[in-house]
């Protein structure tokens, strides 16, 4: 294992040992990040945006410029989360100074409800309101101070109506914004009624804000030809320009969206950036001016949705060794006041209630509540996180009632031969990979050296408590909605030799862009510096897919890949007839900037700008379009069975927590993980994406707590009442590695395996392990239920809880 961030001990070396991390040093040097040379696909690169995003010359939404005539919007937001809207009063709004339009539900040309499936979220508020921060309408400024003073001129009056808060009763009283969905496979019922024993619990999973650095935002110009031209931070491009059209009655080719990168999107601008888009275009299309919308944080955090909280249960048959033989798994999603994207959010958590493990004989149902609250969205693990919290509880509690380690446990319930069907019928390919990669970090992280370690300080320590827990993940990497599994990609060569690829997706920082041109820059020979990307645009690469589903780079990377390809194979065939000497075409490769035609002595080597120029010259077309559609997945709702995943990728963490059992204070003192990205195509990328997700993953599950008053108004609106991890909370010891020598057994993209979502859970060790802490207080004897964020609060009242029980 390599410790990639130990920051114990002086500051100095502290800073050698970080500067050894970023440059690869330790026992991953061959992952080296290259600064020059041949930085292709399966190469430690550094991003393509890394120079301008410390240098501050990276562009975002809010950095660029405008014309002097600009306008700013300013967004009037219900005080309330239910009632009927009475009167709306904006005769002093638009009299203010500055103000040159305002605009409600009444001022849309076109659509009013913009739901991105289904029917349910109307772009302003025309009578009912469904939460607190809904828009209820717009007004347009020659300055940013103008508009929103002016917001505050309005006359609102509200028949307030008690607002349902509380997923669970809805759910009993069947108040859904969609069915709900039941997955079977075998004779559940009768795996319970003839259980050696039975274990059963329930646990809350809280929400989590995204918290992206640059919050919604978007400039949009009018253009000559009734269309417009947005610049927006988002997700979804296409969606974008699909709305748009929509609510503005034109056509989708005269609406063109441009993303060039966000700062952060998490999933929070799949659909909940298309809102924002909408109401610049109406006002840049009523005034003929550009239009500039961003939201402020507290705003930001109270009109858009977050990752649903969820309500979940289980009941499990298991024998005398703790092995699952069949059960019941009910996840309760609360999807807030529309469907958004809920439907597939709360079939992913279905998917994933078996994480790791075989259910045997297994029911899961899942509901899709509606309460007042913000239409929660994706957010990264799209649902799947939460569902995969109730079985690593399950596998606690199964620990604490037959008296063995839950490592021990878990391993036993593994997906194995004989057990390999999930509970939709997929068939778990590689399964063999999740014992292999559990018990190298088993070894390497020294685990049950550690446990007797944290039984012997544990048993001697009456109030300090240690924990320690290693969970593993199985993600399936996908969209769960077939169509969305396609991409495409536009590729051009100039005449001097250098490269520009545009493609679907867009880049918030995870690395894309990059990954892209490494692509490129393998499947032509050629240096990384010879591939340039541009900004993702509608106009360019059309229909495309949202950048999400941990599928950016299989879907666009494949793509590109395909264009690059048939170039590549056009300039070999031109080659081959041209050249005097005739060159072997089946023998043909392009590498180190050359074309290569032959070996030994009959090699003919020919330089690639020579080739592109002479090409040209002879009318060769020196651009290729690609696209590419992920084989074999597909999911019947209608039985709840399928193949919704081509492949899963697996990880597996070691934490080791201190707990204050008195005050519920704690801290992370140790992290070791291994996780499974096939054959890398950027280790230094997937390395700082595994870091990331799992403190991200950290932060859900322990600080980052979502608060509402008993009248459904968010108040934990900003920095000081949200807390997000900080540097500050980093694990002293952080050991990352990544799997070495087991590439994908699917035809992936070089063989390599998404990284994007599935390190977000391996966050779940830390819960687990304080969740251990606190069952020492009974000896292990007793699993102490502890819902999440585990709080320094909760974390208390469980350990009081748990002293009361054990009495």
């Amino acid at each position: 294992m390599r410790t990639l961030t130990k920051l114990d001990g002086d500051s100095s070396r502290a800073r050698r040992e970080l500067h050894d991390h970023i440059q690869g040093a330790g026992p991953l040097a061959r992952h080296t990040v290259d600064s020059k040379g041949m930085r292709q696909a399966g190469s430690a690169s550094f991003h393509e945006s890394a120079e301008k995003h410390v240098t501050g010359k990276a562009a975002y939404i809010d950095d660029l410029a405008v014309p002097a005539d600009a306008l700013h919007v300013a967004l009037g937001l219900s005080p309330v989360a239910h009632g009927t809207l009475t009167q709306l009063d904006l005769g002093k709004v638009k009299e203010a100074l500055g103000v040159v339009d305002v605009i409600t539900f009444h001022e849309v040309p076109g659509h009013t409800d913009i739901g991105p499936v289904f029917p349910g979220d109307p772009i302003f508020v025309d009578q009912e309101i469904s939460y607190a921060g809904q828009c209820l309408f717009a007004v347009a400024a020659t300055s940013l101070q103008a508009a929103r003073r002016a917001v505050k001129l309005a006359t609102i009056s509200i028949d307030e109506q008690p607002a349902s808060l509380d997923p669970v009763a809805a759910t009993e009283r069947e108040e859904f914004v969609r069915p709900t969905h039941v997955q079977t496979r075998g004779d559940w019922q009768q795996a319970l009624d003839q259980a050696e024993q039975i274990v059963e619990g329930e646990l809350f999973v809280g929400g989590q804000e995204h918290f992206y650095l640059e919050g919604q935002a978007c400039v949009v110009h009018p253009t000559e030809d009734e269309g417009v031209i947005v610049h927006t931070s988002n997700q979804h491009p296409s969606e974008t320009q699909k709305l748009v059209a929509e609510v503005l009655d034109i056509p989708f080719h005269a609406v063109t969206v441009e993303v060039r990168r966000m700062g952060g999107g998490f999933g929070g601008k799949e659909t909940q950036a298309s809102p924002w888009a909408c109401i610049a275009a109406i006002i840049a299309r009523r005034t003929g001016k550009t239009v500039r919308l961003r939201l402020p944080r507290s705003e930001d955090m109270r009109a858009t949705g977050k990752r649903h909280p969820f309500h979940n249960r289980y009941r499990l048959a298991i024998d005398a060794e703790g092995v699952i033989q069949g059960g019941e798994i009910t996840v309760i999603g609360d999807c807030g006041y529309s469907p958004d994207l809920s439907d597939a959010i709360v079939d992913r958590a279905m998917f994933h209630a078996d994480n790791a493990y075989s259910l045997g004989d297994a029911q899961v149902v899942g509901h899709r509540t509606k309460t007042h609250t913000a239409s929660n969205t994706a957010f990264r693990g799209f649902g799947g996180p939460q569902g995969m919290m109730i079985i690593e509880a399950a596998m606690d509690d199964i620990a604490r009632q037959i008296g063995e380690d839950p490592l021990t446990v878990r391993k036993r319930n593994f997906y194995r031969d004989g057990r390999e069907m999930t509970h939709y019928g997929q068939q778990v390919d590689q399964r063999q990979l999740l014992h292999t990669l559990v018990e190298t970090l088993e070894s390497d992280s020294d685990y049950w050296a550690r446990r007797k370690e944290v039984s012997d300080f544990n048993a001697t320590s009456p109030v300090i408590k240690k924990g320690l827990a290693l969970t593993p993940v199985k993600f399936g990497i996908s969209f769960t909605a077939q169509h969305l599994n396609q991409a495409g990609a536009l590729l051009h060569v100039y005449t001097d030799g250098s490269v520009m690829i545009n493609h679907g997706g867009t880049e918030m920082g995870q690395g894309l862009h990059t990954k892209i041109c490494q692509v490129v820059a393998r499947e032509l020979g050629l240096d990384l510096e010879k591939v340039r990307i541009t900004a993702t645009r509608t106009d360019k690469v059309p229909n495309t897919s949202p950048t999400a589903a941990s599928s950016g780079a299989d879907l666009n990377g494949m793509a590109a890949r395909d264009a690059a390809s048939k170039l590549r194979e056009r300039l070999f065939d031109f080659a081959a007839v041209h050249f005097a000497e005739g060159l072997d075409r089946e023998g043909m490769r392009l590498e180190e900037g050359m074309l290569v035609a032959g070996i030994g002595e009959s090699e003919r080597r020919i330089p690639w700008g020579e080739l592109v120029q002479t090409a040209y010259l002879n009318r060769i077309s020196l651009s290729a379009k690609g696209f590419y559609a992920t084989p074999l997945i597909h999911y019947d709702r209608s039985i709840g069975q399928g193949r919704p995943f081509y492949y899963f990728a697996f990880g597996a963490a070691v934490a080791e927590v201190s707990v204050d059992t008195l005050s519920g204070e704690y801290q992370v003192d140790r992290v070791d993980i291994l996780h499974d990205v096939g054959d890398s195509l950027n280790p230094a990328i997937d390395i700082g994406q595994v870091e990331g997700g799992f403190i991200q993953g950290m932060g859900w599950l322990t600080s980052e707590e979502l608060k509402w008053n008993d009248k459904g108004v968010l108040v934990s609106d900003g920095p000081a009442t949200y807390k997000i991890p900080t540097f500050g909370d980093l694990p002293p010891i952080f050991n990352v590695a990544l799997l070495e020598g087991h590439p994908n057994s699917m035809a992936s993209l070089y063989r390599s395996k998404a990284v994007g979502e599935p390190p977000f859970m391996l966050g779940m060790c830390v819960w687990s392990a304080l969740r251990d802490a606190l069952s020492s207080l009974t000896d292990y004897a007793i699993s102490p239920h502890l819902d999440t964020p585990a709080t320094p609060e909760r974390v208390m009242l469980a350990a009081n809880a748990i002293r009361k029980k054990a009495l």
